[in-house]
């Protein structure tokens, strides 16, 4: 069978006039980001260490929305001074900060944090 001058190896159930008469529609897409976008985004978020991750959780540590978000504008805040490692006071916890890599290092409570000496860090911050 011959088609549009190419040799198919089958016959369509429907034959061939219902593949020339149907329009070949493309499924709705919703408009996509840019990459630029997308990663500015990403690159932007606070991460957790996976060792940061284990303490809030062993630690029963309860992160809030509005707790995200003043831990990551202390990170910002830290950033824009040129800060590199950073201690940040957020109510009863105490967060290690990489912020040149935007992640969370680790993550104490008010009581563990109490006594502790915090070395190889450049500023703190009270959120």
């Amino acid at each position: 069978m011959e088609l549009n001058g190419v040799q198919l190896p089958f016959v369509p159930l429907g034959g061939v006039g219902e593949l020339n008469s149907r329009p070949q529609r493309m499924p709705a897409q919703e408009p996509q980001k840019p990459f630029a976008d997308i990663l500015q985004e990403e690159v932007g978020k606070l991460k957790f260490s996976a060792h940061a991750q284990s303490r809030i959780t062993s630690r029963e540590m309860n992160l809030s929305t509005d707790d995200m978000k003043r831990l990551e504008t202390a990170v910002n805040k830290a950033d824009d001074k040129g800060a590199k490692d950073s201690l940040v006071l957020l109510r009863d916890m105490a967060f290690i900060v990489s912020v040149q890599n935007r992640t969370v290092i680790t993550a104490l409570k008010g009581e563990q944090a109490q006594d502790n000496v915090f070395t190889n860090i450049d500023s703190a911050i009270v959120a």
